[in-house]
């Protein structure tokens, strides 16, 4: 269990998914380009790749182009198959099922959760 003071410390804002793209030699990852409203967009490694293989591209964009979504923001940078993911984006599953944790299409970029 953490406290709440640790729990301040994570920091979670909305972010737009702008492109995505499935990494070449890994079955779970997709690199994401997000805007949080910041001077660039970040790149987002994500194991979420086998629940959107099934989702047909609409015009030559993935299901995930345009989704608003939370994201961990303050972690520290981790390499993943030689590139660097630079936050985390939100998601819960069970066995069955799979929720990216999605905003309202209205909530300004880069807006924090309180």
């Amino acid at each position: 269990m953490i406290n709440i003071d640790e729990f301040k410390k994570v920091e979670i804002k909305a972010g737009e998914i702008l492109s995505v793209e499935v990494i070449e030699g890994s079955e779970k990852l997709l690199k994401l380009s997000v805007d949080f409203g910041e001077e660039r967009p970040r790149q987002v490694v994500s194991g979420i790749r086998k629940y959107f293989e099934d989702l047909p591209a609409q015009a030559g964009l993935h299901p995930l182009v345009g989704v608003k979504c939370a994201f961990v923001t303050n972690l520290e940078p981790r390499p993943l198959m030689g590139l660097v993911s630079e936050a985390m984006i939100l998601a819960v599953h069970t066995d069955s099922s799979f929720s990216l944790l999605r905003v309202s299409p209205d909530t300004p970029l880069g807006a924090s959760a309180s």
